[in-house]
Order: C-alpha cells, then structure tokens, then sequence
C-alpha cells in the first residue's frame, strides 16, 4: 500500500510560514545521560522563549513515552525507533516555524545524524545540544532511581550501565552543568539561536 501514498503540500508554503510569523523553524536537540539536566534546562529554555513570545514547544523522552512511543521498550532497536519517530515529529513541528525543544537520551551517534539530515534536506533549522554531565555525577543525582535499579538488575539495558552513550563527536552546543547554572545555559543557547537568525530579540 505504501507505494500508493503521497505526500500532499497545504496551500501555505514554509517560506509563507516565516514571512507571517516572523520565526524560523528549528529543532533543539537536546542529548545527554539520564539525569544530565536535558530536562531541566529545556524546560527552562522553552519558559523563557515563551515569555519573549516565540512559538514553541518541548517534546519529552518520558512525556512522548506516555504517548506516542509508549509501545516501545529499551532495546536497541526501540532506542533506534524512539529517536526516528521524534525526529520525524520534530521536523513537522519545525517546518511549521515552531521552535521544536526535545529532550531525549538518544543514545547513538548514527540516529542522531540521521535526525540532522533529515532537517538539513528540508532546509530546516536543527541544533544539537550536548549536555556533557558524567556518568558518576548524573548517577549520583539519579533523580528518578533509575540507576538504582539498573544497577540492583531490575532496568535491563539502561544507557550508561549496561547500554553505550555515544557523546556527539561535534555538537553545535555543549554545556557542563557540574560548571554551567541553567540560566547560563539558557543564555548560551538563546545567544546561539540569535547569532544564527533563527529568533530576533
């Protein structure tokens, strides 16, 4: 049947889009450990965007595993689908000017670039985000006891015990949180996305 679906335009193009909201669309990738902070800060990031009166909207691992992904586990192979379902999401949020905020472990290296190109090739905006936080530190905050229970055996194939997390090799952002506060942070990527034309202040 596949072969039979087309993709079918609107009658507003993306550059009629921007010309009528005054915003470019862009997708904020957030990746990081489980208890790096990713959540923190782009909670943060999405208030203060919010208050300047820019369109947009955060994508959570666990929110859209509520929803969304709730049909995958934390295998591979779910790791690979979880990361190739929200990139699709957040490329259709970008395409409609929205800022696209997410938030997800996305553990490989090859997934993430996967989810850059597919934003490239449409002429959207997306920046990675690195939330460089070490193991020792992010397990020792372990604010949901997940750690715990991978290490007690009972979370099979956490990323950072038994799971590999493959950091960016050139991330557009990079933030130490053990040296960085979140407004910091937030400041960083706000002056990123400025400096790139995606917002004007």
């Amino acid at each position: 049947m596949t072969e039979y679906i087309r993709f079918h335009p609107g009658s507003v193009d993306y550059s009629e889009r921007v010309e009528l909201l005054k915003q470019k669309g862009v997708t904020i990738w957030f990746t990081g450990l489980s208890g790096s902070g990713k959540s923190t800060i782009s909670c943060a990031l999405e208030q203060r965007l919010l208050h300047l009166h820019k369109f947009t909207y955060r994508l959570d691992g666990d929110n859209i595993r509520c929803g969304l992904n709730r049909d995958l586990g934390f295998d591979h192979q779910s790791h690979v689908e979880n990361v190739r379902r929200i990139g699709e999401v957040s490329k259709l949020f970008a395409d409609s000017t929205c800022i696209a905020i997410t938030a997800f472990i996305a553990p490989f290296q090859a997934d993430r670039t996967i989810v850059r190109e597919l934003h490239e090739k449409a002429g959207l905006g997306f920046v990675e985000v690195f939330i460089d936080t070490p193991l020792s530190v992010a397990e020792e905050r372990d604010p949901k006891g997940l750690y715990k229970l991978a290490r007690a055996g009972v979370i099979k194939d956490f990323t950072g015990i038994d799971s590999p997390y493959e950091p960016p090799e050139h991330p557009d952002i990079r933030i130490k949180t053990v040296e960085c506060p979140v407004a910091e942070a937030v400041e960083t990527i706000m002056k990123y996305l400025v400096d790139g034309h995606y917002i004007s202040l």
